[in-house]
């Protein structure tokens, strides 16, 4: 019985062995073939792109832009709520014991010619662009 059980565990080795040298075999030769080279197509508004942080809905129904990151700050221009932002810097300013969230616009995006500071907390922001303007639509209705 000894010696059956010995001579099937030795064939079984041996067929483990010949299957593994028959599936590197094949897998050296899968490499051989060239690849179909695939066109990747970036979105319009890179998730990488360091020009910007992403793009804010002003969800306030008014609010002014300043100059600086501070209340005290004159107002340089005004949105309405929907209006689309383009946000390139964001600034958190201690004032007493309170922290409060500043977003720096470039004025680019919907048309407006006015960049400046705004408090983070009169938008919500969005990662790109086409889902600022989803949003945007959606505060409009």
């Amino acid at each position: 019985m000894r010696i059956a059980v010995k001579y099937y565990l030795g064939q079984l080795s041996l067929i483990l062995c010949s299957l593994s040298i028959v599936l590197c075999s094949l897998s050296l030769v899968g490499c051989d073939k060239k690849k179909e080279d695939v066109t990747v197509i970036p979105p319009l508004t890179s998730p990488l792109s360091r020009e910007y942080i992403g793009f804010g809905v002003i969800t306030a129904s008014f609010t002014h832009i300043t100059a600086a990151p501070v209340d005290e700050s004159p107002s340089i221009g005004y949105l309405r709520r929907g209006s689309l932002v383009r946000i390139i810097k964001r600034q958190i300013i201690k004032k007493e014991n309170n922290f409060i969230s500043w977003v720096l616009t470039d004025g680019t995006a919907d048309d407006i010619n006015t960049g400046g500071w705004l408090k983070e907390e009169v938008m919500d922001i969005y990662e790109n662009e086409s889902q600022a303007r989803t949003a945007s639509e959606t505060v409009l209705k």
